[in-house]
């Protein structure tokens, strides 16, 4: 029987972290409700080629389209993964994996969204961080570093990612958004956009973490107008594993992560609409289980 009975949705997921077996199992469920829905990924499929691959693979199959772009756990040299890449190489081959799915990546033409709510043209980003969100108590990134190892909250991006061949994660957060930033100046006069990238935007829903120090690896200060300058209908991102929507100068903020099985296992009884409804903000099925 057609899937056919609604209209086609603008959906979005991050964090899926399929190296989990409850996770990958939630994602073996995650269907569309129609033909024509689109899922965008955040980020966080996982660590290995492989496991990366599959999930994207499974995903482009039941979705009209699928739209990724990369977190932190994607650009990790993995112990024990056989394709051992680093840094730039890997970011490299993990898109080329992806245009041989049919999946589009930051490296492809932006595509434009027709369905409920558009037209809006969804902009995949790679961007990284550069160590701009400074928690409330540090004066420099040194400093900054100092508070997180006391605080235990060292991200594991200090051991695993490799920003090879740039001298370090903020020299190659700096030149991803310069080369970002000419192809967004050229959207000027195109319809409004969905901004779509691991990390958030703006510092706002950073405020919300338990540990402020983890702030640190979570975004750059240098994007912190772009929603507005960019006429950004909404913005997805994950990383923070805390899924809500927030409204910061006029524009929705979705974070679309699922997180670790033992975070969203302690969802409240009313657990957030996932996959995220980037446009509307209704909820679809998940195999018809509870989620």
């Amino acid at each position: 029987m057609s899937r056919n009975r609604h209209a086609g949705r603008l959906l979005a997921v991050s964090d899926i972290h399929v190296r989990h077996e409850q996770n990958r199992e939630i994602v073996e469920r995650l269907r569309p409700d129609s033909d024509e829905d689109w899922l965008l990924v955040a980020g966080d499929v996982g660590e290995s080629v492989a496991d990366i691959t599959w999930a994207l693979s499974l995903l482009r199959d039941r979705f009209a389209k699928v739209v990724w772009t990369p977190g932190n756990h994607e650009l990790w040299t993995a112990p024990g993964d056989p394709e051992d890449l680093r840094g730039e190489a890997k970011y490299r081959h993990l898109v080329e994996r992806c245009r041989d799915l049919g999946v589009v990546t930051p490296e492809d033409p932006y595509p434009v969204w027709h369905g409920r709510g558009g037209p809006v043209t969804v902009v995949p980003l790679f961007l990284l961080y550069d160590y701009s969100f400074l928690p409330p108590a540090a004066w420099s990134k040194s400093h900054a570093l100092r508070l997180a190892d006391e605080a235990g909250v060292i991200c594991t991006d200090e051991f695993l990612l490799d920003p090879d061949p740039w001298p370090s994660r903020e020299a190659w957060c700096r030149a991803r958004i310069a080369e970002t930033r000419v192809r967004l100046d050229a959207l000027v006069d195109g319809p409004p956009t969905v901004l779509l990238n691991h990390f958030p935007l703006v510092r706002e829903p950073t405020r919300a973490l338990r540990h402020p120090e983890f702030a640190l690896w979570c975004g750059t200060t240098a994007t912190a107008d772009w929603p507005v300058r960019y006429r950004a209908a909404a913005v997805v991102y994950g990383h923070l594993h805390i899924p809500r929507v927030i409204h910061w100068q006029g524009v929705p903020h979705h974070e679309a992560s699922l997180g670790y099985p033992r975070e969203w296992q302690r969802w409240p009884r009313r657990k957030p609409h996932w996959p995220v409804d980037v446009l509307a903000q209704a909820p679809a099925r998940v195999g018809g289980a509870d989620r």
